[in-house]
Protein backbone atom coordinates (compact mmCIF):
# COMPACT_ATOMS: atom_id res chain seq x y z
CA UNK A 1 0.00 0.00 0.00
CA UNK A 2 2.98 2.45 1.14
CA UNK A 3 4.45 1.38 -2.18
CA UNK A 4 1.09 2.10 -3.94
CA UNK A 5 0.68 5.73 -2.17
CA UNK A 6 4.29 6.83 -3.36
CA UNK A 7 3.61 5.89 -6.84
CA UNK A 8 0.49 8.04 -6.78
CA UNK A 9 1.71 10.77 -5.51
CA UNK A 10 4.77 10.56 -8.31
CA UNK A 11 2.01 10.34 -10.85
CA UNK A 12 0.02 13.25 -9.46
CA UNK A 13 3.56 15.62 -9.23
CA UNK A 14 4.20 14.29 -12.82
CA UNK A 15 0.60 14.94 -13.88
CA UNK A 16 0.74 18.40 -12.52
CA UNK A 17 3.70 19.31 -14.86
CA UNK A 18 1.56 18.17 -17.83
CA UNK A 19 -0.68 20.30 -16.54
CA UNK A 20 1.00 23.56 -16.31
CA UNK A 21 1.87 22.64 -19.73
CA UNK A 22 -1.46 21.48 -21.16
CA UNK A 23 -3.15 25.03 -19.58
CA UNK A 24 -0.93 26.92 -22.40
CA UNK A 25 -2.14 24.85 -25.18
CA UNK A 26 -5.99 24.60 -23.69
CA UNK A 27 -5.62 28.42 -23.76
CA UNK A 28 -3.80 29.56 -27.07
CA UNK A 29 -6.81 26.76 -28.76
CA UNK A 30 -9.91 27.96 -26.65
CA UNK A 31 -9.08 32.04 -28.18
CA UNK A 32 -7.32 31.42 -31.55
CA UNK A 33 -8.22 28.05 -32.67
CA UNK A 34 -4.65 27.41 -33.12
CA UNK A 35 -2.71 24.31 -31.93
CA UNK A 36 0.67 26.04 -30.90
CA UNK A 37 2.83 22.91 -31.65
CA UNK A 38 5.93 24.85 -30.86
CA UNK A 39 4.68 25.26 -27.39
CA UNK A 40 6.68 21.96 -26.09
CA UNK A 41 9.96 23.19 -27.14
CA UNK A 42 9.55 26.47 -25.30
CA UNK A 43 9.55 24.23 -22.41
CA UNK A 44 13.11 23.39 -23.33
CA UNK A 45 14.01 26.90 -24.32
CA UNK A 46 12.82 27.96 -20.72
CA UNK A 47 15.29 25.07 -18.95
CA UNK A 48 18.13 26.18 -21.00
CA UNK A 49 17.71 29.59 -20.03
CA UNK A 50 17.20 28.87 -16.20
CA UNK A 51 20.47 26.61 -16.68
CA UNK A 52 22.57 29.29 -18.20
CA UNK A 53 21.84 31.15 -15.17
CA UNK A 54 22.47 29.07 -12.66
CA UNK A 55 25.03 26.84 -13.45
CA UNK A 56 26.90 28.79 -15.97
CA UNK A 57 26.76 32.29 -13.97
CA UNK A 58 26.03 30.30 -10.49
CA UNK A 59 23.38 32.63 -10.20
CA UNK A 60 20.61 31.94 -7.38
CA UNK A 61 17.96 29.49 -8.70
CA UNK A 62 15.00 32.43 -7.96
CA UNK A 63 17.11 34.11 -10.92
CA UNK A 64 17.36 31.51 -13.20
CA UNK A 65 13.40 30.94 -12.77
CA UNK A 66 12.58 34.60 -13.61
CA UNK A 67 14.61 34.84 -16.23
CA UNK A 68 13.46 31.89 -17.95
CA UNK A 69 9.89 33.18 -17.62
CA UNK A 70 10.85 36.75 -19.02
CA UNK A 71 12.79 34.84 -21.86
CA UNK A 72 9.71 32.72 -22.70
CA UNK A 73 6.92 35.57 -22.44
CA UNK A 74 9.16 37.74 -24.90
CA UNK A 75 9.62 34.48 -27.36
CA UNK A 76 5.58 33.52 -26.98
CA UNK A 77 4.97 36.51 -28.21
CA UNK A 78 7.35 37.52 -31.02
CA UNK A 79 6.27 33.67 -32.32
CA UNK A 80 2.97 34.34 -32.17
CA UNK A 81 3.24 38.36 -34.24
CA UNK A 82 5.99 36.29 -37.00
CA UNK A 83 4.41 33.33 -37.86
CA UNK A 84 0.64 32.84 -36.53
CA UNK A 85 -0.72 36.24 -36.77
CA UNK A 86 -0.17 36.17 -40.68
CA UNK A 87 -1.90 33.43 -40.94
CA UNK A 88 -4.68 34.48 -38.77
CA UNK A 89 -6.85 34.29 -41.90
CA UNK A 90 -5.48 31.92 -43.72
CA UNK A 91 -7.72 29.85 -45.85
CA UNK A 92 -6.14 26.44 -44.38
CA UNK A 93 -5.66 25.43 -41.12
CA UNK A 94 -2.99 23.64 -42.25
CA UNK A 95 -0.87 26.65 -42.79
CA UNK A 96 -1.01 27.37 -39.01
CA UNK A 97 -0.44 23.82 -38.55
CA UNK A 98 2.67 23.86 -40.59
CA UNK A 99 4.25 26.80 -39.48
CA UNK A 100 4.16 25.62 -36.02
CA UNK A 101 5.61 22.10 -36.86
CA UNK A 102 8.62 24.40 -38.80
CA UNK A 103 9.11 26.93 -35.72
CA UNK A 104 9.07 23.44 -33.48
CA UNK A 105 12.26 22.16 -35.73
CA UNK A 106 13.51 26.07 -35.77
CA UNK A 107 13.93 25.86 -31.85
CA UNK A 108 15.19 22.45 -31.79
CA UNK A 109 18.23 23.17 -34.44
CA UNK A 110 18.89 26.24 -32.77
CA UNK A 111 19.50 24.29 -29.49
CA UNK A 112 21.72 22.06 -31.22
CA UNK A 113 24.41 24.35 -32.80
CA UNK A 114 24.10 26.74 -29.84
CA UNK A 115 24.16 23.52 -27.19
CA UNK A 116 24.89 20.30 -28.64
CA UNK A 117 23.46 17.05 -28.43
CA UNK A 118 25.00 15.75 -25.38
CA UNK A 119 22.53 16.27 -22.48
CA UNK A 120 23.15 18.68 -19.93
CA UNK A 121 23.00 17.87 -15.82
CA UNK A 122 20.47 20.58 -14.50
CA UNK A 123 20.86 20.94 -11.02
CA UNK A 124 17.39 20.92 -9.39
CA UNK A 125 15.76 25.03 -8.09
CA UNK A 126 14.25 22.56 -5.52
CA UNK A 127 16.09 23.53 -2.08
CA UNK A 128 15.32 20.66 0.24
CA UNK A 129 15.66 16.95 -1.42
CA UNK A 130 13.02 15.19 0.35
CA UNK A 131 10.55 15.06 2.92
CA UNK A 132 9.04 12.30 5.25
CA UNK A 133 4.99 12.47 5.62
CA UNK A 134 4.77 9.71 8.13
CA UNK A 135 5.46 6.23 6.42
CA UNK A 136 6.29 7.94 2.75
CA UNK A 137 9.51 9.93 1.89
CA UNK A 138 8.63 12.33 -0.63
CA UNK A 139 11.08 13.83 -3.47
CA UNK A 140 10.93 17.80 -2.96
CA UNK A 141 10.15 17.70 -6.66
CA UNK A 142 7.26 16.48 -6.20
CA UNK A 143 5.70 18.83 -3.26
CA UNK A 144 7.00 21.73 -5.07
CA UNK A 145 5.54 20.53 -8.96
CA UNK A 146 2.13 19.78 -6.64
CA UNK A 147 2.13 22.74 -4.76
CA UNK A 148 3.09 25.52 -7.79
CA UNK A 149 0.79 24.07 -10.08
CA UNK A 150 -2.18 24.29 -7.61
CA UNK A 151 -1.08 27.90 -7.34
CA UNK A 152 -1.09 28.43 -10.77
CA UNK A 153 -4.34 27.37 -11.54
CA UNK A 154 -6.36 29.34 -8.82
CA UNK A 155 -3.82 32.43 -9.95
CA UNK A 156 -5.15 31.84 -13.32
CA UNK A 157 -8.66 31.20 -12.79
CA UNK A 158 -8.86 34.15 -10.37
CA UNK A 159 -7.59 36.27 -13.02
CA UNK A 160 -9.21 34.94 -16.17
CA UNK A 161 -12.50 35.22 -14.34
CA UNK A 162 -11.97 38.41 -12.18
CA UNK A 163 -10.19 40.84 -14.42
CA UNK A 164 -10.59 43.06 -17.58
CA UNK A 165 -7.62 41.22 -19.48
CA UNK A 166 -9.64 37.94 -18.43
CA UNK A 167 -12.85 38.80 -19.67
CA UNK A 168 -11.86 39.65 -22.66
CA UNK A 169 -10.03 36.40 -23.33
CA UNK A 170 -13.45 34.55 -22.14
CA UNK A 171 -15.41 37.01 -24.87
CA UNK A 172 -12.87 35.91 -27.38
CA UNK A 173 -13.15 32.53 -26.96
CA UNK A 174 -17.01 32.51 -27.04
CA UNK A 175 -17.07 34.94 -30.05
CA UNK A 176 -14.26 36.83 -31.30
CA UNK A 177 -16.09 39.06 -33.83
CA UNK A 178 -18.49 40.28 -31.48
CA UNK A 179 -16.02 40.59 -28.99
CA UNK A 180 -14.45 43.12 -31.68
CA UNK A 181 -17.43 44.95 -31.84
CA UNK A 182 -17.51 45.60 -28.71
CA UNK A 183 -14.35 47.35 -28.56
CA UNK A 184 -12.33 44.62 -27.27
CA UNK A 185 -8.64 44.30 -29.61
CA UNK A 186 -8.72 40.73 -30.32
CA UNK A 187 -5.07 40.83 -31.53
CA UNK A 188 -3.74 41.96 -28.26
CA UNK A 189 -5.58 39.43 -26.46
CA UNK A 190 -4.44 36.50 -28.32
CA UNK A 191 -1.03 38.43 -27.57
CA UNK A 192 -1.63 38.03 -24.16
CA UNK A 193 -2.69 34.77 -23.98
CA UNK A 194 0.67 33.44 -26.13
CA UNK A 195 2.29 35.32 -23.20
CA UNK A 196 1.15 33.56 -20.32
CA UNK A 197 1.14 30.08 -22.09
CA UNK A 198 4.88 30.74 -22.57
CA UNK A 199 5.77 31.58 -19.13
CA UNK A 200 3.30 28.55 -17.83
CA UNK A 201 5.92 26.38 -20.71
CA UNK A 202 8.80 28.07 -18.80
CA UNK A 203 7.88 27.38 -15.21
CA UNK A 204 6.75 23.42 -16.54
CA UNK A 205 10.47 23.62 -18.42
CA UNK A 206 12.41 23.83 -15.02
CA UNK A 207 9.98 22.03 -13.12
CA UNK A 208 10.49 19.21 -15.47
CA UNK A 209 14.30 19.36 -15.04
CA UNK A 210 14.39 19.63 -11.75
CA UNK A 211 12.30 16.36 -11.23
CA UNK A 212 13.95 14.83 -13.98
CA UNK A 213 18.01 16.17 -14.44
CA UNK A 214 18.91 16.12 -18.04
CA UNK A 215 18.58 18.79 -20.64
CA UNK A 216 18.59 18.58 -24.19
CA UNK A 217 17.24 20.14 -27.81
CA UNK A 218 14.46 17.51 -27.67
CA UNK A 219 13.67 17.28 -23.93
CA UNK A 220 10.46 19.28 -24.34
CA UNK A 221 9.09 17.28 -27.62
CA UNK A 222 7.85 14.33 -25.62
CA UNK A 223 6.64 16.48 -22.55
CA UNK A 224 4.85 18.87 -25.09
CA UNK A 225 2.80 15.87 -27.19
CA UNK A 226 1.68 14.47 -23.55
CA UNK A 227 0.16 18.06 -22.38
CA UNK A 228 -1.44 18.14 -25.71
CA UNK A 229 -2.85 14.57 -25.27
CA UNK A 230 -3.87 15.86 -21.24
CA UNK A 231 -5.56 18.78 -22.83
CA UNK A 232 -7.62 16.58 -25.60
CA UNK A 233 -8.55 14.07 -22.61
CA UNK A 234 -9.35 16.87 -20.24
CA UNK A 235 -11.35 18.85 -23.00
CA UNK A 236 -9.23 21.59 -24.63
CA UNK A 237 -10.47 24.76 -24.42
CA UNK A 238 -11.21 24.45 -20.55
CA UNK A 239 -8.30 24.88 -17.85
CA UNK A 240 -9.87 22.62 -14.93
CA UNK A 241 -9.93 20.54 -17.85
CA UNK A 242 -6.39 20.72 -18.54
CA UNK A 243 -5.64 20.62 -15.01
CA UNK A 244 -7.78 17.07 -14.55
CA UNK A 245 -6.28 15.74 -17.70
CA UNK A 246 -2.44 16.39 -17.11
CA UNK A 247 -2.74 15.23 -13.44
CA UNK A 248 -4.28 11.52 -14.22
CA UNK A 249 -2.46 11.44 -17.76
CA UNK A 250 0.72 11.64 -14.93
CA UNK A 251 -1.04 8.86 -12.32
CA UNK A 252 -1.21 6.53 -15.55
CA UNK A 253 1.53 6.70 -17.12
CA UNK A 254 3.83 6.30 -13.35
CA UNK A 255 1.55 3.36 -12.49
CA UNK A 256 1.45 1.45 -15.86
CA UNK A 257 5.26 2.17 -16.09
CA UNK A 258 5.38 0.93 -11.96
CA UNK A 259 2.71 -2.09 -12.66
CA UNK A 260 2.77 -2.79 -16.20
CA UNK A 261 5.82 -2.21 -18.21
CA UNK A 262 8.10 0.94 -18.30
CA UNK A 263 8.47 0.47 -21.94
CA UNK A 264 4.51 0.63 -23.04
CA UNK A 265 4.05 3.21 -20.45
CA UNK A 266 3.58 5.93 -23.32
CA UNK A 267 1.30 3.42 -25.25
CA UNK A 268 -1.07 2.99 -22.29
CA UNK A 269 -0.93 6.58 -22.14
CA UNK A 270 -2.41 7.36 -25.78
CA UNK A 271 -4.79 4.08 -25.86
CA UNK A 272 -6.21 5.53 -22.67
CA UNK A 273 -6.86 8.62 -24.57
CA UNK A 274 -8.50 6.72 -27.40
CA UNK A 275 -10.85 5.01 -25.40
CA UNK A 276 -11.91 8.20 -23.29
CA UNK A 277 -12.76 9.95 -26.73
CA UNK A 278 -14.43 7.15 -27.85
CA UNK A 279 -16.92 7.70 -24.77
CA UNK A 280 -16.87 11.47 -24.76
CA UNK A 281 -15.20 13.18 -27.79
CA UNK A 282 -14.98 16.36 -26.51
CA UNK A 283 -13.07 15.37 -23.45
CA UNK A 284 -14.11 14.96 -19.80
CA UNK A 285 -14.97 18.63 -19.51
CA UNK A 286 -15.36 19.31 -22.99
CA UNK A 287 -18.38 20.98 -24.08
CA UNK A 288 -20.37 20.54 -27.47
CA UNK A 289 -20.59 23.26 -29.67
CA UNK A 290 -23.19 24.02 -32.15
CA UNK A 291 -22.18 25.76 -35.59
CA UNK A 292 -24.20 28.28 -36.61
CA UNK A 293 -24.50 27.88 -40.35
Amino acid sequence: MVSFITNLINGISLGSIYAIIAIGYTMVYGISKMLNFAHGDIIMVGAFVAFIIISGLNLPAALGIIAAVIVCTALGIAIEKIAYKPLRHAASPLAVLITAIGVSYFLENAALLLFGSDPKIFTSVVPFTNVTIGPFLIPGTTLISILVSLVLVILLQFFINKTKPGQAMLACAQDRDAASLMGISVNNTITLTFAIGSALAAIAGVLLCSAYPSLSPYTGAMPGIKAFVAAVFGGIGSVPGAMIGGILLGVIEILGRTYISSQLSDAIVFAVLIVVLLVKPTGLLGKNIQEKV
